[in-house]
């Protein structure tokens, strides 16, 4: 008993370490998002994205970098983009931008796994980006876009409702006095979307690396077969472990952490984060928004992108000669705690989310009046 206990605590341990290390990265990441939604009003971005083009594709594939990294969040703007009139292709270009290439990711990326793993995750994020198009493109059966779109939804999913200041260009509106306001209401929002992911991420993440051995992930992601036939079969794999971990978007870092240190092939993780979007409670809620015909086309076609493009960034940068070599090590890494730049930057970090938190508790976003409040329902 007193041993299981002893390894409970270090996997606790582990969890505080790894939200340690990345606290200050999540606070930055969601006010400067939420800065950007509350200057960028949502009816704009709908009325640019109603072709399937390479401009709207485009402009999509910004403006999801620019938004929430919240996957629940993100499948619900793009259910309102995509129902009021934005293409298909267009929507999951937003959908994938803005769980695959927002600041934030990068950052907790790059400080638990290194930069190749972020340089990985923007560069793969545009390579899926574009697959998913061509697939789209080349795949979705006539008419099911339009059945999609007038789908009566069944149920509620994670509602969100970004608060936008009114008027003006994007340069007035950021000087505006409103502007702290909405950030503030956007960024307790976001939290409290948010936080049960994170906290689901970080306390998985722990326990596997205490309770799992490493011989497990090294069977599991065949370590010690042929690169030919590893490289393929981990990218398949590494999507369906995300799929059953439940976890998603940010919180899928730490345990792509724990996989990269147990024997994981680089591909294989970075199929693991590219399939925040497929895990099943997203899945399910495709089905409300959609239908059933919709939400099995958008998971094998998610899929089948993922592995793809995770295939194509493991060859290309193999090819390049950036591929990472695993160190091992993680708990030791990350359960380091001291006074140091980390500590420092939590507390900045502290101090502004009590900021905002304060800001928003004096100004509640008012959920009855949020057309005339400025605010775009994404819901």
């Amino acid at each position: 008993m007193t041993h299981l206990l002893d390894e409970v605590r270090r996997a606790l341990v582990m969890a505080a370490g790894m939200f340690w290390q990345t606290g200050w990265s999540l606070v930055l990441g969601f006010a400067v998002s939420d800065l950007l939604q509350a200057i960028v009003p949502a009816d704009q971005m709908r009325r640019a994205l109603g072709r399937a083009g390479p401009r709207e594709i485009a402009i999509a594939t910004l403006a999801g970098a620019a938004s929430s990294s919240c996957s629940y969040a993100s499948a619900a703007i793009m259910r309102t983009l995509f129902k009021k009139g934005a293409s298909f292709v267009a929507s999951i270009a937003f959908l994938f931008a803005s769980t695959n290439l927002v600041l934030e990711l990068g950052i907790i990326l790059y400080l638990l796994l290194g930069w190749q793993f972020m340089l990985a995750e923007w560069v793969g994020g545009l390579v899926l980006i574009a697959v998913l198009s061509l697939l789209v493109k080349a795949t979705l059966p006539a008419g099911l876009a339009d059945e999609a779109r007038h789908h009566e939804e069944q149920g509620g999913g994670h509602e969100h409702m970004s608060m936008t200041v009114e008027g003006g260009t994007w340069r007035e509106r950021l000087r505006s006095p409103d502007t702290p306001v909405r950030v503030a209401q956007n960024f307790a929002m976001d939290w409290r979307m948010l936080w049960k992911d994170l906290a689901a991420g970080f306390l998985i993440g722990g326990f596997l690396t205490v309770f799992v051995p490493d011989s497990v992930w090294q069977g599991l992601f065949l370590t010690h077969a042929s690169p030919w036939v590893r490289l393929p079969v981990d990218a398949l794999i590494g999507p369906i472990v995300a799929m059953l971990t439940f976890v998603c978007s940010i919180g899928n870092v730490p345990l792509a952490a724990v996989l990269w240190g147990g024997g994981a092939s680089f591909g294989g993780v970075v199929a693991f984060l590219f399939a925040d979007l497929i895990v099943l409670p997203l899945l399910d809620i495709y089905r409300r928004y959609y239908g059933w015909r919709m939400a099995i086309y958008m998971g094998a076609v998610f899929y089948t992108a993922m592995a793809l493009a995770a295939l194509v960034v493991d060859l290309g940068f193999t090819a390049v000669g950036i591929v990472p070599h695993a160190t091992g090590g993680i708990e030791a890494r990350v359960s380091h705690f001291a006074i140091n730049y980390t500590f420092w930057l939590n507390l900045v970090a502290l101090a502004l989310a009590i900021w905002l938190f304060v800001l928003n508790r004096r100004h509640p976003m008012d959920h009855g009046h949020h057309h005339a409040g400025g605010c775009d329902a994404h819901g």
